[in-house]
């Protein structure tokens, strides 16, 4: 982090002169100039030939000029020129983007290379302090020259931050172009960079390059794998980390835990949970609600509760984790109990609490509570309901039976255009056995969202359940035609610390000769002692 004086020395010239900014329609350009008389320089393809100039008036005055361009692309527009004189932004990027226009025609700016490219970086570092990340990312990738590592690891990381990743994709380009090699700091930074926008190919394809594969690095890599959903492939890379001999730290046990839920891998889970305890490492807040999350999602509450009252440091998230468990494990009274005791101790719920607690007032039957409840949202913490949440109340509705009601809460919703409440809304009807209200549901429900794969399933199913084959048919027809393809469901354990997944209609186990085989021998011996029926028949 750079100095406070040092970090005034690069905004203060961006924030003290007026600047005369343009657009050059046709190119895209964002650039600005000192004074007018450098206007002609704004289009090298097309000269001026007449100035409007207009005036605003607020804080101060600002100057708008439009320029009209003769030539062969006058009739294209590529010469419009708008220029905006003002105190507001940097005298740094005028006089740079006018030297860099200027001087890049005659290749002078290769050759004053050293005094343009210090100015660059001045210009790109400001930019960056200030906010202004896109006008950074576009001067370096106009400008055709290096800069130095330390100005591309800001911009990198203000992406990262900003989560522009396409911009910090820019970047990378313009360092490949210009022919810069980034040191191995930078190289983590790419890799943090394409592990986070979901690019996990070329994520790995720079760690395995990376001579010295550091903790920041395992970090990005797990952390990416478990965000797209891969936690297999998240887990091994934890366990190769440990046979390097690297240490985790809290981030580390962050994504471990997130990626144990998500498999229900109990086991791997507790045993990064002894490492956690033997490394010494202080649980913040973001690891215990992981840890917690764990073991709640392993059908293990009473471990979870223990985590939660263990932990020295409690927040919404917290509380909401304990809440959410109990919920996901069919303890209505203790989510209950423990959504006020949060709400005594101070602690304000947010949107992902109150979705918890519908939910359980759904499960647990409880529709006068579950409607105080929402309208509690906005009216004592002013959270607007979102599509979730009204969902939730469709389904309380829904599964008490009040089909009607459910339905008029769908239509007087301002959420009425949101999948999730017709979905909800089909599948009490389902449970309740109202056709024509089926039929309703079904045709907003896939009318919203038709390309989405489950909703195939869940009105085939629904079709199915009132033997309207006709229907089931031609949704299948309808997925064929329309090349939709849905993931088959499966089965997973976790025996001697290795997880086996079984999938609907498809014998892929190494080991389902044997399965069957013990199947069928177990079968038999039960028939034989009486207590079953033929179950192979």
């Amino acid at each position: 982090m750079l100095p406070l004086s040092r970090m005034k020395s690069l905004l203060s010239p961006v924030l003290s002169r007026p600047t005369i900014m343009f657009v050059c329609r046709g190119y895209g350009v964002l650039s600005t100039f000192k004074n007018l008389n450098s206007a002609q320089t704004m289009n090298p393809m097309s000269k001026v030939s007449s100035f409007r100039c207009s005036t605003v008036q607020n804080h101060s005055q600002i100057r708008v000029l439009s320029s009209e361009a003769s030539g062969s692309n006058s009739g294209s527009g590529s010469g419009e020129v708008h220029v905006i004189v003002g105190p507001m932004f940097a005298g740094k990027t005028t006089t740079l983007l006018k030297r860099i226009k200027s001087e890049r025609s005659n290749g002078s700016f290769q050759a004053n290379g050293v005094k343009n490219s210090l100015y660059l970086d001045e210009t790109i570092k400001g930019l960056c302090f200030s906010g202004r990340v896109a006008e950074a990312v576009g001067i370096l990738c106009c400008s055709g020259v290096q800069v130095e590592a330390e100005t591309y690891s800001l911009v990198l990381q203000e992406c990262i931050f900003r989560q522009a990743y396409k911009k910090g994709k820019r970047v990378h380009w313009q360092m490949i172009t210009v022919g810069f090699v980034p040191n191995e700091y930078l190289t983590v930074k790419l890799l943090i960079l394409y592990a986070k926008a979901g690019d996990l190919d070329t994520s790995h394809n720079i760690f395995d390059k990376l001579q010295f594969k550091s903790l920041v690095s395992w970090n990005a890599m797990i952390a990416g794998y478990v965000q797209k959903g891969m936690e297999e492939v998240g887990l091994s890379l934890y366990h190769d980390m440990k046979q390097k001999y690297v240490l985790p730290d809290q981030y580390t046990f962050s994504s471990v835990f997130r990626a144990c839920a998500s498999l229900a891998v109990l086991e791997q889970g507790k045993q990064a949970h002894a490492l956690l305890i033997k490394s010494q490492i202080s649980g913040n807040i973001v690891v215990n609600s992981a840890l917690m999350d764990m073991y709640f999602k392993c059908s293990s509450p009473s471990d979870g509760y223990l985590v939660f009252s263990k932990s020295l440091e409690r927040n919404v998230i917290t509380w909401t984790a304990l809440i959410s468990g109990y919920g996901l494990n069919g303890r209505i009274k203790d989510v209950l109990e423990s959504f006020h005791r949060m709400i005594d101790e101070g602690y304000r719920p947010n949107h992902v609490t109150f979705l918890a607690v519908l939910s359980a007032c759904s499960h647990g039957g409880l529709v006068d509570r579950g409607k105080e409840y929402f309208s509690s949202m906005m009216r004592d913490y002013g959270l607007q309901p979102r599509g979730k949440h009204y969902a939730a109340i469709v389904d309380l509705l829904g599964r008490a039976g009040r089909l009607q009601e459910a339905h008029e809460f769908v239509k007087n919703s301002r959420c009425e255009e949101h999948p999730v409440l017709w979905g909800a809304l089909l599948g009490a009807c389902k449970i309740h056995g109202d056709i024509e209200m089926v039929k309703l549901a079904a045709r907003n429900f896939f009318d919203l969202e038709p390309e989405n794969a489950g909703k195939y399933v869940v009105l085939s199913n629904a079709y199915a359940s009132f033997g309207l084959w006709n229907n089931v048919a031609e949704i299948r027809r309808l997925m064929k035609d329309s090349g939709v393809k849905k993931e088959p469901g499966y089965s997973m354990i976790e025996v001697q610390r290795q997880a086996h997944f079984f999938f609907m209609e498809h014998n892929a186990h190494e080991q389902t000769v044997e399965m069957y085989k013990l199947v069928k021998d177990m079968a038999g011996i039960l028939k034989d002692a009486g207590d079953v029926q033929d179950l192979l028949s």
